[in-house]
């Protein structure tokens, strides 16, 4: 590739990355909106985790898709269902038409996660080169991340809460033309006949499973232990065939790796309890202080700058201090914002609030990068896509099952909260996370509603606390040796 070709696709994976940074802040001004409209507070966590579900059956699959037809390919499709699935969550008119459009999205999001990583890894051979890539692709994210609480904010209080779907659809479009015109990748000489079998297998197990987890609070116990049981039966069936294949979906053998497995531990916690920031903090500030879209989605802004600046030092960073002690840094100052917001009262005005989150994003930023290298190192060339793959899957396992747990301890906290106030319903609090719809209640009972609320809000942040103790734990036990 030329050094124009190079830097054209670069540039297209960072478009890939903008638009999944959009999403991932833009819908989180945007959810008040959207649950208010379309009545559906108790899909709050499912308009998360219905996203995550869909890119979590995807992710191993794409990487053999672009085993098959090409990187370049597998890239394209999975940016056109992203831009589909924006285009039909736009149009949705009722909230089970949306969650099916976001899981096309999702679909796509999976291909957008995990093969911009490995076609970096491809292109860029060298291991600083790749690693100042990385930081590139993790900037952008964060970048994008920053702009979506402002865009979607000024859409949701401007236009509606439909076009911040909209705003992907040219993004997408231009990241696919680029791949077009400027990727000349050859495609795959030979491969082996791919693992249909085991594609089934994985993409059922994880329904199954997700689906009972998602279910937890919402239907029988008995029918979230059933999916669950099935689920991990087929899991088994699918380890099974796995090791047998000749070109496996993913290489069980690389579980034996245990530098590996310590660096997909760390990425599954710390993943787990940095959503609960990034979801809830906007929720806070619109629900407890009535603030409008735009206003709220303005607090993950401190968080997403000093994300750019966690991924960008890095680099330097690594020539002074351990993998292991820079792991420590990061992982603390994520559980500085999620044991400050578990103790942050009520009445934590939004510059505080603000403050708080800004910690959660220089972690993750920092993070992010040593991991996502350190999992490419550990894997060796021969497993290195696989691995990145898998990485990706794994953080978005971790998410999806957290968005659904931090669902759980929200609506069960509103339950316990409904129940004790009798002059308060569910409907009630289905409106006061959005401003405008908040107007609307009874003034009296607003006091009430936000207590109710708070309570929930605190239940998740300490429980994203515990994930990061864990995580704290893992990085003693797995990284006592220095990294090669």
């Amino acid at each position: 590739m030329t050094k124009k070709q190079t830097t054209m696709v670069t540039f297209a994976m960072v478009l890939a990355n903008v638009m999944a940074g959009l999403d991932s802040t833009i819908i989180n001004t945007a959810i008040p909106a959207i649950i208010a409209d379309l009545n559906g507070i108790q899909f709050m966590g499912w308009i998360i985790a219905i996203l995550l579900l869909g890119m979590s059956i995807s992710i191993p699959i794409w990487t053999k898709v672009g085993e098959k037809i090409g990187n370049k390919l597998a890239f394209e499709l999975s940016a056109l269902f992203f831009v589909l699935g924006s285009l039909f969550q736009g149009l949705a008119s009722n909230i089970y038409f949306f969650l099916l459009a976001r899981a096309l999205m999702g679909i796509g999001a999976g291909g957008l996660g995990s093969l911009p990583y490995i076609m970096a890894g491809f292109i860029f051979t060298n291991i600083k080169d790749r690693t100042k890539i990385l930081g590139y692709l993790g900037a952008s994210f964060s970048v994008a991340a920053i702009i979506g609480p402002l865009a979607g904010g000024y859409l949701v209080d401007t236009l509606s809460w439909h076009w911040v779907f909209y705003i992907n659809i040219p993004i997408g479009l231009g990241a696919i033309l680029l791949s077009l015109v400027y990727y000349p990748e050859k495609l795959p000489i030979s491969t082996a006949r791919f693992d249909i079998l085991g594609a089934v297998l994985i993409i059922a197990s994880l329904i199954f499973n997700l689906m009972g987890i998602q279910l937890i609070g919402l239907t029988h116990v008995w029918i979230v232990w059933g999916l669950i049981v099935i689920g991990l039966i087929l899991l088994f069936f699918f380890v099974k065939h796995e090791i047998k294949h000749p070109n496996p979906i993913i290489p069980i053998s690389m579980f034996k790796n245990r530098a590996l497995v310590g660096d997909f531990l760390l990425f599954i916690f710390s993943w787990g309890a940095f959503l609960a920031i990034n979801t809830y903090l906007p929720m806070w500030a619109q629900g407890l202080l009535g603030t409008t879209a735009l206003i709220g989605g303005m607090t993950l802004i401190p968080n997403s700058l000093v994300d750019i600046v966690g991924t960008l030092v890095v680099n330097p960073l690594k020539e002074r201090f351990s993998t292991r002690n820079l792991i420590y840094m990061g992982i603390i100052c994520m559980l500085i914002s999620s044991v400050g917001l578990a103790l942050a009262p009520i009445n934590t005005n939004i510059w505080q609030l603000a403050i708080i989150g800004t910690f959660s994003g220089f972690g993750v930023g920092f993070i992010f990068v040593l991991l996502q290298i350190k999992v490419q190192v550990d894997a060796s060339e021969k497993n290195m896509a696989p691995a990145t793959s898998l990485s990706y899957l794994i953080r978005i396992l971790a998410q999806t099952i957290m968005a659904a747990v931090y669902g759980v301890i929200m609506n069960m906290a509103l339950a316990r909260g409904v129940q004790s106030h009798h002059a308060i319903s569910m409907d009630m609090m289905n409106k006061l996370s959005d401003a405008s719809s908040a107007k609307n209640l009874p003034q009296t009972l607003l006091p009430a509603m936000r207590y109710i609320f708070h309570n929930g809000l605190q239940e998740i942040m300490l429980c994203s606390s515990v994930l990061l103790v864990i995580t704290l734990v893992l990085n003693a036990i797995f990284n006592k040796k220095p990294a090669k």
